[in-house]
């Protein structure tokens, strides 16, 4: 007894003094950096566009619910405030998922702060400066993505740390600029503990489209989808073509929740 007492005994000081790996939110940044950048070093992407390997387009539910997810881009000409939509989203208690760009944070830090700490939404990250997630500097609509690891991990973990200072809470998904990836740059995200979100509702094509169109993309809904749209746009129709549709889905049946009250595929 007194030998099964001593060897149990040691089997728990050899548990307690094994290292237990930091995560991205604990490592300093430069070493996390490096670490990655080593473990994908020599990795080819073989596959290029919005619905590569790994990325999540739907919820995994045969349930009446979709899941709206907002992007404020915050380019030279996306850093506004739909401010309509905000509001009728907050009136009408509608969840969503909000992708924030880092600029954008910085051109609106009162309503960004507003925002993270009404629980209706939770935050998202969209990167640092709202680039295509590429491991090789690949480029789509004129933007020059990420052109390696190191620049991948940058575009990633600086706004995942930036809206953990801010709020308190690390986030949970990514959307890249674009959201055109590779597939090595999926699992880079995944390194960063942040799962890659894409969609199966295009509702708004980049805030161009129509009132009409919106509505029309959003009453195709069935159980489990993922809509993409934006809310840096006040100018766009994106507002009023929700805020017609979002009623009807209702009424159908429908319920909105965010992407973290279902598992994901």
């Amino acid at each position: 007894m007194k030998q099964l007492f001593l060897a149990l005994s040691l089997v728990v000081c050899i548990c307690v003094a094994l290292p237990v790996a930091a995560g991205p939110a604990e490592e300093p940044y430069e070493a996390l950096r490096e670490h990655v950048a080593t473990e994908f070093a020599g990795r080819t992407p073989h596959e290029w566009g919005e619905t590569v390997s790994g990325v999540r387009t739907r919820m995994k539910t045969n349930e009446k619910v979709v899941a709206l997810t907002l992007d404020a881009c915050g380019s030279a000409t996306g850093k506004g405030v739909d401010a309509d939509l905000i509001g009728f989203l907050e009136r009408e208690r509608i969840p969503a998922t909000l992708f924030m760009n880092a600029r954008w944070i910085d051109a609106n830090p009162e309503l960004f702060a507003k925002l993270a700490a009404n629980p209706l939404f939770e935050i998202a990250n969209h990167g640092w400066q709202h680039r295509p997630a590429s491991v090789s500097g690949r480029n789509v609509y004129g933007i020059s993505g990420t052109r390696d690891v190191p620049a991948l991990v940058d575009e990633i973990e600086r706004n995942a740390r930036k809206i953990a200072a801010l709020t308190g809470v690390r986030p949970r998904y990514y959307r890249s600029g674009t959201a055109y990836y590779d597939e090595v740059a999926v699992e880079v995200s995944r390194r960063l503990g942040q799962e890659v979100i894409g969609f199966s509702i295009l509702g708004d094509a980049g805030a161009t489209y129509r009132k009409g169109q919106v509505v029309a993309a959003l009453l195709k809904a069935v159980p489990g989808d993922i809509i993409i749209a934006h809310m840096n746009h006040p100018e766009a129709e994106t507002g009023v073509g929700l805020m017609a549709a979002i009623p009807e889905l209702l009424r159908r049946g429908f319920r909105f929740v965010r992407l973290s009250d279902y598992e994901l595929r």
